[in-house]
């Protein structure tokens, strides 16, 4: 099966390096990092061996966020591509403060833009039919977002279009809804039950999708599986949930076998 599925398996917020030019400046604990970050969506989209090509984030998503807008920073965007406050407003540093614009530079020349630069170049070689942006979301949403305390489904895929996947007035979606809906009925048969998969609820896509489909033209969805399939509800150190290797190795088998089957519908479509 190895390398049979013509996908690019996008994985931006995997990392947790910390650079050394903010190091000793954080205000977070090593165990925050890790909260803060999706390192196990590494080891759930490991398809290393079964698509075209996998690029990771290394990184930690606190210091740079490769899924927002290059222009989205700090003061005005505290939640951008730099950081001054995590996603539920916690600050990142000490004493208020933040990179200045030199270091901000400085961090986006050196980690994000190479980022969408290895996307665009695997992109143009015009051996993947369908890009997939891969995260990890908290169980519940974080005070701050718009589905604040609401429980969040078990997946959900986006692609910039409405809860059918259909295109909104004036809106470009990043992929044909059938495309979608298809990839959601395949994860439906891994989770079946009304809401446990949703299309665009509560996350459409992020600045990745959007902006490499503007691009390339290459379709994208968004994926984002719940921590609450690999993370225990009790606390460990620093007060976290305890993440499960055992949980994640058989996510990423499941999942494997559901991009299989959706590919199955995806040629035939």
């Amino acid at each position: 099966m190895a390398g049979t599925l013509p996908f690019l398996i996008s994985v931006p917020h995997c990392g947790i390096m910390v650079p050394g030019e903010v190091q000793g400046r954080l205000a977070l604990s090593s165990h925050d990092i890790l909260y803060y970050s999706d390192p196990c969506t590494a080891a759930i989209y490991d398809f290393t061996l079964e698509v075209t090509s996998v690029t990771r984030g290394l990184v930690s998503r606190i210091i740079v966020d490769l899924n927002r807008p290059p222009y989205h920073l700090p003061p005005k965007h505290p939640d951008g591509a730099i950081k001054a406050v995590t996603v539920d407003g916690t600050a990142i540093y000490r004493g208020g403060w933040y990179p200045d614009m030199t270091l901000m530079h400085r961090l986006m020349m050196k980690y994000y833009f190479p980022y969408h630069a290895g996307l665009d170049q695997i992109l143009g070689q015009g051996d993947v039919v369908l890009a997939l942006d891969c995260h990890s979301m908290l169980p519940v949403g974080p005070p701050g977002q718009r589905d604040a305390g609401k429980k969040r489904p078990l997946v959900c895929l986006g692609n910039n279009g409405d809860r059918l996947g259909n295109a909104k007035p004036g809106l470009l979606s990043t992929c044909p809804a059938p495309v979608i809906q298809a990839l959601a009925s395949a994860f439906s048969q891994l989770f079946p039950g009304e809401g446990n998969v949703a299309i665009n609820t509560p996350f459409s896509g992020g600045f990745i999708s959007n902006a490499h489909y503007w691009h390339k033209g290459v379709p994208w969805i968004q994926v984002e599986i719940n921590r609450g399939l690999y993370e225990s509800e009790k606390p460990a150190a620093g007060g976290y949930p305890v993440q499960d290797a055992e949980r994640v190795g058989e996510l990423n088998r499941k999942i494997r076998s559901v991009f299989y089957e959706f590919f199955e519908v995806f040629q035939s479509s």
